[in-house]
């Protein structure tokens, strides 16, 4: 497994799964396709600005409260920022250190360059998946939810670093509790129709 994940984005190459993780990893757990790559940042605002000026985005930036956010079994508190986008049929997902919690501090690179942090799997059975993961002796690092008016996205990331070098997050998007698959069309819409207006991020949390 070998992927430099800066050096290919900012040439507008998205990776190959078996750049991102072992041989075998996905059907040894009968999961997947990845769907998202996490990418840890010390600057959302900035690493979207080297990445659209590479043809990638535009991003689509907020901020926001987690108010439900579980750290190895602890009720805790996130405050972040994130940028979305989309390359390859990857949903790509920037997120900066933030506050509460150092998951994503510790996965940034010292030299600022872009870093993967995890790969996202969307899967509707969430606490199916975490179980059978934890029999596998790979712990639940943060159980999480952000909801936005009706839709409610839960997610949970998997410490499987010693296995894949990184985390492997499972994320259930549901509209009034009804699981759907998120809509790259109207994310790419929002982040156009917020840079036409001239707003650089939504700042939907208090700070």
């Amino acid at each position: 497994m070998s992927c430099d994940i800066d050096a290919l984005l900012k040439s507008k190459q998205a990776p190959k799964p078996d750049q991102l993780l072992p041989a075998g990893f996905l059907e040894k757990f009968d999961i997947g396709p990845i769907y998202q790559l996490g990418l840890a940042v010390p600057d959302v605002v900035e690493a979207a600005r080297c990445l659209e000026a590479a043809g990638i985005g535009p991003f689509f930036i907020a901020e926001d409260d987690l108010n439900f956010w579980i750290e190895r079994g602890k009720n805790s508190f996130f405050h972040g920022k994130l940028g979305m986008a989309y390359l390859g049929g990857y949903e790509l997902e920037l997120l900066e250190p933030g506050r509460g919690s150092t998951i994503y501090a510790d996965a940034c690179r010292a030299d600022g360059a872009i870093a993967l942090h995890h790969v996202g799997i969307l899967d509707r059975r969430m606490d199916d998946r975490m179980q059978q993961l934890n029999r596998a002796g790979i712990e639940t690092a943060v159980r999480g939810k952000i909801k936005v008016g009706p839709i409610t996205v839960d997610f949970a990331y998997m410490d499987a670093r010693e296995e894949t070098g990184i985390y492997v997050e499972f994320i259930d998007y549901r509209l009034f509790g009804i699981p759907i698959r998120p809509a790259s069309a109207l994310m790419k819409t929002a982040a156009r129709l917020l840079k036409l207006v001239g707003i650089a991020q939504l700042r939907m949390g208090r700070r």
